[in-house]
């Protein structure tokens, strides 16, 4: 599968080296891609970065996202997967958006993209290598049933079994991981350390 990731810092690296590893082609989207030099893959300018694949990942910061996705424009973005894996919060590890969520107002501001949420309640690191801790859960929420088997499917090739994904629903669903952002910098400030997740155990 052909990746764009649009952003080209520690996340966006992380990502393109696992997914490049499972057999993915990635290139990387900068508003600047003349200044990227020593990358490990192409970098393309944001709206080409878009137009050119059928997936496309936001690994932008997420106080910044929504103005970035605004400006490459919506008729960009229609009939892709949009991959939405941000937490928007300020630099004092506040919610940006407090009564929504980022993935929310990217699939109100682009609504023929079918945006899908993950991989945002850990630090990258462990997303894209989970077999370095217990088994753990990953979540996905879009309301689109096809782009978040391919979602599904992308998490799979990072090594996530079927039993640790778990589909909380719809787009609105969104709020609930992003909000999590608060327990886990909190977690991470008690252990000094980002490396680690949490489990659903039913």
């Amino acid at each position: 599968m052909e990746i764009g990731i649009l952003g080209t810092g520690g996340v966006a690296q992380t990502l393109a080296r696992r997914w490049s590893a499972a057999g993915h082609q990635i290139t990387f989207g900068s508003r600047d891609p003349s200044s990227k030099d020593g990358l490990d893959f192409p970098v393309a300018p944001l709206a080409a970065a878009v137009a050119d694949h059928d997936v496309v990942v936001n690994a932008t910061p997420g106080s910044a996202s929504l103005e970035l996705a605004e400006g490459i424009g919506a008729t960009a973005f229609a009939g892709k997967v949009l991959v939405d894996v941000a937490n928007a919060n300020t630099t004092s590890f506040e919610l940006v958006y407090p009564n929504a969520s980022l993935a929310e107002k990217l699939q109100a501001a682009l609504p023929e993209a079918h945006v899908v949420k993950t991989m945002n309640t850990a630090a990258m690191s462990v997303m894209t290598e989970p077999g370095t801790l217990p088994a753990s859960s990953v979540f996905v929420s879009g309301d689109d049933a096809g782009a978040k088997a391919t979602v599904t499917g992308l998490l799979a090739d990072l090594g996530w079994p079927d039993g640790s994904i778990i589909d909380l629903g719809g787009i609105q669903s969104a709020r609930g991981p992003e909000h999590y952002f608060l327990m886990f910098a909190a977690l991470m400030q008690s252990l000094h350390s980002p490396q680690f997740n949490i489990r659903l155990v039913v």
